[in-house]
């Protein structure tokens, strides 16, 4: 039992559980767009992989975690060995397949967001300049970067012709996922910085909920603006709102590591396997 917890422990922290999040919130776009593809997905997995574990390291040395750095100190050979392997794998698909080189170009600004996010580019004084120390700048930066990699990026890899339904999928990917986020902002209130201005303090941990639902609600509603939009498309969406909303309003400061690292991390994996039931 202690070895299949070390095991899972390991799948959660080394961030395998993210990047197939990534790689299902890209395949949901091309699937949705009847694209089928997983050099782009694949990618994206690969990279959350490298990018996620190379800030952990940052953030060990600059001391911004707390029981999470024995665990990453006691597990630093596997995570290098993981981060090489989707190296590795990552320029296997670049060089070896038919992967769209140009389409790169447009995840260069996402990559600086989420890499300028977490490693400050640059002080001014003791101030760290990144994405995490400018006020109410941390969900929206997020948010962004991650539609911008599982929208834009597939899609133009694919060589699809930017549209309306393009642009709305991307600011509906922007909402939800900043709904998405506040879960994790509420489990951080009481250790995130009064200066970082995250939903839940500026407006409190229900009224971030509230928040949350209208957003959810949005993200729902856009779908009917889409161009020629079918049934299943809205009913996938409502399915997804409905559980991102239950994770949402069952969220607190107290709760196991568990909930937000895995099973709030498995929303786009639901929704995916959602998404592969009712468009294949």
């Amino acid at each position: 039992m202690n070895s299949l917890k070390k095991i899972f422990n390991f799948y959660i922290f080394s961030n395998i559980h993210v990047a197939i999040a990534g790689f299902c919130l890209a395949k949901i776009t091309l699937i949705k767009f009847d694209i089928h593809s997983n050099l782009a997905p694949l990618l994206i997995g690969f990279s959350i992989i490298i990018s996620y574990n190379f800030i952990r390291y940052f953030e060990i040395d600059s001391k911004r975690l707390g029981w999470f750095k024995s665990w990453f100190l006691q597990n630093e050979i596997r995570l290098v060995w993981v981060s090489v392997l989707a190296f590795l794998s990552s320029v296997y698909i670049i060089l070896f397949t038919k992967f769209n080189l140009e389409s790169l170009f447009i995840v260069i600004p996402f990559g600086f967001i989420t890499v300028f996010y977490a490693i400050p580019i640059f002080k001014i004084g003791k101030f760290e300049v990144s994405f995490r120390n400018f006020p109410a700048i941390k969900i929206f930066s997020i948010a962004i970067a991650w539609a911008g990699v599982t929208v834009l990026f597939p899609l133009l890899e694919q060589g699809y012709h930017f549209d309306n339904n393009v642009y709305l999928t991307f600011f509906q990917r922007v909402i939800i996922l900043i709904a998405y986020t506040i879960p994790f902002d509420i489990r951080d209130i009481n250790f995130d910085e009064k200066q970082l201005k995250t939903i839940p303090q500026l407006v409190g941990i229900k009224n971030s909920k509230i928040v949350g639902t209208i957003l959810l609600s949005i993200f729902v509603l856009m779908g009917f603006l889409k161009n020629n939009y079918f049934e299943k498309d809205i009913l996938s969406d409502v399915i997804i709102a409905i559980i991102a909303f239950l994770f949402l309003w069952n969220s607190k400061t107290k709760q196991s590591r568990y909930y937000t690292s895995f099973f709030v991390e498995a929303i786009p994996i639901l929704w995916f396997l959602e998404v592969v039931v009712f468009f294949w």
